[in-house]
């Protein structure tokens, strides 16, 4: 299976790309994204693409994948809807539907988030665009289009947050986590779990399409 990654840079986008190049069923892996991931493996090859909203002069170098992860996102503090709908609604649907057009038998997976709203009607900004955006990559026409949900995601093997306030909040809950987990095993999830089942839904699919912390963790195993 060769899989295109998006985010690698990122906290949960470097967890998958770790899982990725363990996983004997991944051949390949293509990090595309404004910066290199700083990774460097015999499967790996990256394409350093400055303009995320078009991919008319790269799109040879995007055929011939069988999966997509796409694990880019920003938070919405302090963001307008506009800016955040830009951010992740025009981005990803810019990149899934240059890629649907070169790989139509293409598996997209998508990094959600818990509480997305899919009726696009809620109060919660964040929530009505990433469901817009969900519902926009049901559309498309993928092979299979599945959208992860994860809550509260435990950086594992080493990948940290970009952002300073994630990294303290993760440095303070580290020791909790346990417990957290303990108490609530439904609540949390990890970037080690998100990678393996993401290449397991890519592999053989899923049983359902919004897949939540519970349904990460079981495919997971």
């Amino acid at each position: 299976m060769k899989v295109i990654l998006f985010g690698a840079t990122g906290m949960v986008g470097k967890g998958v790309l770790l899982e990725c190049l363990d996983d004997a069923r991944v051949e390949q892996v293509l990090a595309v994204g404004r910066s290199s991931s700083g990774v460097q493996h015999p499967k790996l090859k990256e394409l350093v693409h400055a303009d995320l909203y078009d991919y008319a002069k790269v799109e040879e170098q995007l055929k011939g994948y069988d999966a997509c992860f796409f694990c880019l996102g920003v938070s919405s503090a302090g963001m307008k809807e506009a800016d955040y709908s830009r951010v992740t609604y025009d981005l990803t649907l810019a990149a899934a539907k240059t890629l649907v057009k070169l790989n139509p038998q293409m598996t997209f997976i998508y990094v959600s988030g818990a509480g997305t709203d899919s009726s696009e009607k809620g109060r919660s900004m964040w929530a009505r665009v990433k469901g817009k955006t969900e519902n926009a990559l049901f559309g498309l026409g993928f092979k299979g289009a599945y959208m992860f949900r994860p809550g509260f995601i435990q950086p594992m093997r080493g990948v940290t947050s970009r952002t300073g306030l994630y990294r303290a909040v993760y440095a303070v809950g580290a020791p909790l986590y346990p417990l957290f987990k303990a108490l609530a095993p439904g609540a949390v999830t990890s970037t080690d779990r998100v990678g393996k089942a993401m290449i397991r839904v890519a592999a053989e699919g899923a049983p359902k399409q919004h897949l939540e912390n519970a349904d990460i963790n079981a495919l997971a195993k």
